[in-house]
């Protein structure tokens, strides 16, 4: 097995009649557990790259930490039946991690698999603020399209998701990859965070539709925009009216719709220097 993302695999191809022998790169996705101090709170089905900004990522969109300083030690280790991805948390986390543990595993496709207790799907989010942040709607109109293209992964599987990171005025500075859509958010998150980026500096960029886990995530994070190339549901809709995210669906390249907080969205940046 890859851990680049991707193994190759001989098939046919069945085409008008025709049968054409083919070699085909399949994503990877292998279990990968999250423990704290020793214990593991999370089992996900993930594709096996970037796994400590995974990791760091997961910890901060599930409220075990507030900032990379609560973390003392993050590892990777391989082994023959998934990867484990350690972290080591400032006594005082651990402390409140304890008082909260819980148990997930869930498949790719499902970000709430394996949570015991309803509360915690219907949990609060703080309430994102970002007030400087403007995107144009040019930017908008561009950000699927741009985060397409650097999607190596995707370009030779054709079956990953995408989370990019949107700055105004830059563009997309930083894409990661999964089989998952929230993993790879996760993974954006965490890469933000080990890299001293702000996510309320930007916007979150997805190849998936909406759901709820998605916003949630965002406002654990910090990042006040999410554009997205589907539609998001009514749950995700309501809980980023709630906290305060300017939630952009169906952005194509050839316009988008504007669903909640609006003012973030804007014909032009005006220069205020």
């Amino acid at each position: 097995m890859s851990r680049d993302g991707a193994s190759s695999f001989a098939g046919w191809s069945y085409r008008n009649g025709d049968a054409v022998a083919v070699r085909r790169s399949l994503p990877e996705e292998v279990p990968i557990a999250v423990t704290f101090d020793g214990s593991t709170l999370a089992v996900m089905m993930a594709t096996p790259a970037d796994v400590l900004d995974f990791a760091c990522g997961f910890a901060l969109s599930e409220g075990i930490i507030t900032s990379l300083d609560a973390i003392e030690e993050v590892e990777h280790h391989d082994h023959a039946e998934g990867i484990e991805a350690r972290i080591w948390l400032r006594a005082d986390r651990a402390k409140a991690l304890a008082a909260r543990r819980r148990s997930m595993a869930g498949p790719v496709g499902c970000g709430l698999c394996g949570i015991d207790s309803l509360t915690e799907a219907n949990r609060a989010v703080p309430h994102v603020g970002a007030p400087g942040l403007r995107v144009t709607r040019a930017e908008v109109d561009r950000a699927t399209e741009e985060l397409r293209v650097r999607q190596p992964l995707y370009a030779r599987t054709h079956a990953t998701h995408a989370a990019g990171f949107l700055v105004p005025g830059k563009g997309i500075v930083m894409v990661r990859e999964d089989v998952g859509r929230h993993n790879a958010l996760d993974k954006l998150i965490g890469a933000l965070l080990r890299g001293g980026i702000d996510p309320a500096t930007g916007a979150f960029v997805m190849t998936s539709r909406l759901s709820v886990e998605l916003v949630q995530k965002a406002a654990m994070a910090g990042c006040a925009m999410i554009i997205a190339v589907s539609a998001p549901t009514a749950f995700a809709l309501r809980t980023a009216e709630a906290a305060g995210i300017t939630l952009v669906a169906f952005a194509r390249g050839e316009g988008f719709d504007l669903y909640s907080h609006p003012h973030r969205i804007v014909d032009e940046v005006s220069d205020v220097a």
